[in-house]
């Protein structure tokens, strides 16, 4: 495979769905100026992060694939002759949501969708509220840029779920997400929470010889007002980036701005670092049936 250059689109979202479009075809017109084949952007990125409460009206937010947000991103990808990662609040049906993802070929045609399977019941992030699981499994999507093995925000902390891509054949991970610090968190609390979401991925990348690439949200998104008097809000902490297959970081957004990180990766090292370190040729598939349980042997 030939060296591909790909943008990670690091954003802050306000409550204009028009304006964050606008935004993110902004920037994805940039990283292709800058040589980009491959754009992926973050979580959620068409709307603020609603999760933050328990409100009806926020189901106003939702809209089906065919909606005007992929719309948006088809003419944006066929424009730039770019591979799109977008992301979701799917209307499937009335009373039936997903947060999904959608890859987008360079000619403007949906290539594939993916819909987040684990969700979070979390202050602050109440997405089984508005979510229901996803149930297309975790198969990679096929473009012309690779087989893409696209996964969600908080699929990035199941080891299960890389490994699945991984044995599925994509060529690298993606992960779309929104995560964030609380405002009351302390910098050493704030400081581990970040190396542990870090270190989670890098493991991913090691474990299955892959790139993987995080492309997060940025900036303080404050709680509706009414909301209780503890939930400020969630300073989404940024830090978007790139890891190799034997977990180095090869780029990094900023913690606290706005960035687009652009930088070229070279798939065909899969290929070196599994010959080195032959993971998936010493499995015990024989030994792992203990993993179809909830806990326990």
């Amino acid at each position: 495979m030939k060296p591909m250059t790909i943008a990670l689109v690091q954003m802050t979202c306000g409550p204009s769905k028009k304006q964050n479009l606008e935004k993110a075809g902004q920037k994805i017109a940039e990283a292709a100026r800058k040589g980009a084949r491959l754009v992926c952007l973050q979580e959620l990125h068409a709307t603020p992060y609603f999760c933050q409460t328990e409100d009806p009206a926020c189901f106003d937010f939702a809209e089906p694939i065919s909606g005007p947000t992929m719309k948006f991103l088809c003419t944006a990808a066929k424009k730039t002759k770019t591979v799109l990662v977008g992301s979701l609040f799917e209307r499937r049906s009335a009373g039936l949501y997903h947060n999904t993802a959608v890859v987008i070929e360079k000619t403007g045609k949906i290539a594939g969708i993916y819909r987040k399977m684990h969700l979070p019941d979390d202050p602050s992030y109440y997405e089984k509220y508005y979510f229901a699981p996803g149930d297309l499994g975790f198969t990679p999507i096929a473009s012309s840029v690779g087989k893409l093995g696209v996964l969600v925000c908080w699929d990035q902390w199941y080891p299960e779920a890389a490994r699945l891509m991984a044995l599925n054949g994509a060529d690298l991970l993606i992960y779309p997400t929104a995560i964030g610090w609380e405002p009351s968190d302390t910098a050493a609390e704030k400081k581990r929470q970040l190396l542990a979401w870090t270190t989670m991925q890098q493991s991913h990348a090691i474990a299955n010889g892959l790139h993987v690439v995080s492309i997060n949200r940025v900036g303080l998104e404050k709680s509706p007002e009414h909301a209780t008097k503890t939930n400020k809000g969630i300073v989404f902490w940024g830090n978007s980036f790139i890891a190799g297959p034997q977990g180095e970081i090869l780029a990094r957004a900023s913690d606290t701005k706005e960035d687009l990180v652009v930088t070229a990766l070279d798939l065909n090292r899969t290929e070196k670092v599994r010959r080195a370190w032959p993971f998936l040729r010493d499995r015990r598939i024989d030994a792992y049936n203990g993993l179809l349980k909830r806990f326990g042997c």
